[in-house]
């Protein structure tokens, strides 16, 4: 997560989040890397393109508010579903400008074991075993992560926090 602070130029700020709550709603815990990156991010744009899910007030970067809305209109995407409280599936936690789809594998009867998985645009998985800080940092400043990976696109290294939007 440091590197991702150093790489942005971002102060940390403290966003609260109420854990117990979330996970409870998911009926699984969420990886402890991801909670810290919330806590320092909130959510919001990094690289003007990359939208980070995070948890801030009303939908646009919120996980649960996107998660939630994203149920009743899901469909199985091969090999991979939508994740259910208490199932197995993929959560989305970010995604592109240019259609990637940034997500965890949950699985309600195995907590604590997380993988990335990533559907680009024409709708290809790949899987990534490595930590969401990790992943994350990666596809912002790793020149060689591809396909996914935006630095090659030499965007400014920045992160712009999401506007809390009371109401929605």
């Amino acid at each position: 997560m440091q590197r991702t602070i150093d790489f942005t130029g971002w102060e940390p700020s403290a966003h609260y989040v109420a854990w117990d709550t979330v996970e409870r709603e998911l009926q699984v815990p969420l990886p402890a890397d991801y909670k810290e990156l919330c806590e320092a991010f909130g959510g919001g744009t990094f690289c003007d393109s990359f939208s980070f899910l995070g948890n801030m007030e009303g939908a646009m970067f919120n996980l649960l508010v996107r998660w939630r809305a994203s149920l009743p209109v899901s469909r199985d995407s091969e090999p991979y579903q939508a994740y259910t409280p208490g199932g197995n599936g993929f959560v989305t936690w970010a995604s592109t400008e240019w259609a990637d789809q940034y997500c965890w594998l949950l699985d309600a009867q195995r907590p604590g074991e997380y993988c990335i998985l990533v559907r680009g645009d024409v709708g290809e998985w790949c899987r990534y075993e490595m930590s969401t800080s990790e992943f994350l940092y990666r596809v912002l400043a790793d020149k060689e992560f591809k396909p996914f990976g935006i630095a090659e696109y030499d965007l400014d290294p920045t992160f712009q926090p999401g506007r809390s939007v009371h109401g929605s």
